[in-house]
């Protein structure tokens, strides 16, 4: 039996790649790697993870997701800052789903931050 790919779209095992940010075991070190992170969070329907990441000035009170909804692949289309040495950073992608039997997409361009160590998703630019 072979481990399950990452939703992230990195190509590593899940519990190698965003699980191990998902248990609390590690922290993502750049905004990227939490947006992949956070993608893969709403794949596997792990709601604690996407409010523990979200920056508490934009965090809603309760989050739900749709169990109808597949996040099936991430798309990075840019990033700006977001690094190790940095405290901001946004990243544009583009998340793919299917809902209903039909296929979608969602392009954003998040906002993030970083304080205490730990990188947060702030919103999304406008």
């Amino acid at each position: 039996m072979t481990p399950r790919s990452c939703p992230c779209g990195l190509g590593e095992p899940y519990a190698a790649c965003c699980g191990r940010f998902h248990d609390g075991s590690r922290n993502d070190t750049t905004a990227e790697l939490l947006m992949r992170s956070r993608f893969s969070a709403f794949a596997v329907g792990d709601t604690a993870y996407l409010l523990r990441t979200w920056h508490p000035n934009t965090r809603p009170k309760r989050l739900r997701l749709d169990a109808g909804q597949e996040w099936t692949r991430l798309e990075i289309l840019g990033r700006t800052g977001g690094g190790l040495l940095q405290a901001e950073g946004t990243v544009e992608f583009r998340a793919h789903y299917r809902y209903q039997g039909e296929t979608g997409s969602l392009h954003e361009n998040s906002r993030f931050r970083r304080e205490g160590g730990q990188w947060q998703y702030v919103d999304a630019l406008a």
